[in-house]
């Protein structure tokens, strides 16, 4: 039994260090501390419309290093006119800062009057300035070309048609961007830039409603433009009022026990069908039938020895069922 006691407790030292290194952790060197310092602003925006130039980016959330950014961080935005050739250190000794910037939810924005930049082509950056002091320096660049606030277009006017809905408006200026949506809840959508002070909507449909704005834009080189403000917005739900046009070509064959009728095919593509007018004599036309789209009817309630005089409209699938005018009439004698 004591030589047993003996060899367990041999066992027990032999195996403390072993337990020992188990149980403690690997110690390394001190590890570099963090930078912090904020990336980069990639995709700085800017656009003259009306009186102000509108300025746009994303803030960085992670610094170079792609960890979280320390907050706070400081935002310096700048605008400046533009040396030739750019040089950053003499654009930046004349450029001045932006202290209004809002932020929300990461993208931030700015206005600035174009009063003091008016004639000129001014460049715009911005760099993140971390709560320690550190940086990573300016951002893209945005060069605006700063013209006279465009003016808005007025008299803007919207128009139910045939073809769909017509838009005409008035002032100065030869490019006009167009802008619609179906609800105030969907983001508007361009449709057109058009160089007249007219343009009518095709890709409309009856019964839904549409809503537009309109401002001029001004060519200030390279593709961009300054714009106007938009025009308030002017709200049309178009209803189909339009009949198809009269039935063309209607001509009058008298068979042994009828009268055929048959006339040229309308091309509406809202067409339903159409409707045969009969007068006997010199009386009043009455209707005597409903027919599809096929261009064409038999007339058996006749009798010999009568004149007829016939006419056709023609009618859509609106829910009004709107009716053409009459088309030409023309007379038969069934012998």
């Amino acid at each position: 039994m004591l030589r047993i006691t003996q060899l367990i407790l041999r066992l027990s030292a032999a195996a403390a260090p072993l337990l020992l290194l188990a149980g403690c952790g690997y110690v390394g060197g001190p590890q570099t501390p963090l930078a912090n310092v904020p990336a980069k602003v990639g995709d700085l925006a800017a656009v003259e419309r009306g009186g102000v130039i509108i300025v746009h980016f994303s803030v960085p959330q992670l610094t170079t290093e792609l960890h979280p950014i320390p907050k706070p961080v400081k935002l310096d935005l700048r605008i400046g006119p533009s040396p030739q050739p750019f040089q950053q250190d003499q654009w930046l000794a004349h450029a001045k800062s932006i202290p209004d910037v809002k932020v929300d939810q990461s993208v931030a924005t700015a206005e600035i009057p174009v009063a003091d930049w008016v004639g000129q082509e001014t460049v715009l950056a911005v760099k993140v300035i971390g709560a320690n002091g550190k940086d990573a320096g300016w951002s893209n660049y945005a060069i605006v070309k700063v013209v006279a606030a465009p003016q808005v277009p007025a008299d803007f006017k919207v128009e139910n048609t045939a073809t769909g809905v017509h838009l005409t408006w008035a002032g100065p200026g030869d490019q006009f961007r167009i802008i619609r949506r179906t609800n105030t809840m969907e983001p508007w959508t361009v449709m057109m830039t058009a160089t007249t002070h007219e343009w009518t909507d095709t890709s409309t449909e009856f019964g839904k409603p549409y809503i537009y704005e309109v401002q001029t834009l001004v060519n200030v080189g390279e593709n961009k433009f300054a714009e106007s403000e938009l025009t308030a917005p002017m709200s049309i739900t178009p209803i189909d009022v339009f009949p198809p046009a009269a039935p063309a070509g209607l001509r009058a064959d008298v068979s042994p026990a009828s009268i055929e009728l048959v006339w040229d095919r309308n091309s509406e593509a809202d067409l339903a069908g159409y409707r045969v007018y009969r007068a006997t004599g010199d009386g009043p036309f009455e209707k005597i039938a409903e027919t599809s789209e096929i261009p064409s009817y038999s007339d058996h309630a006749v009798e010999h020895g009568k004149t007829y005089r016939y006419a056709i409209t023609a009618f859509d699938s609106s829910p009004k069922q709107n009716e053409s005018q009459q088309s030409q009439p023309v007379t038969a004698v069934f012998q």
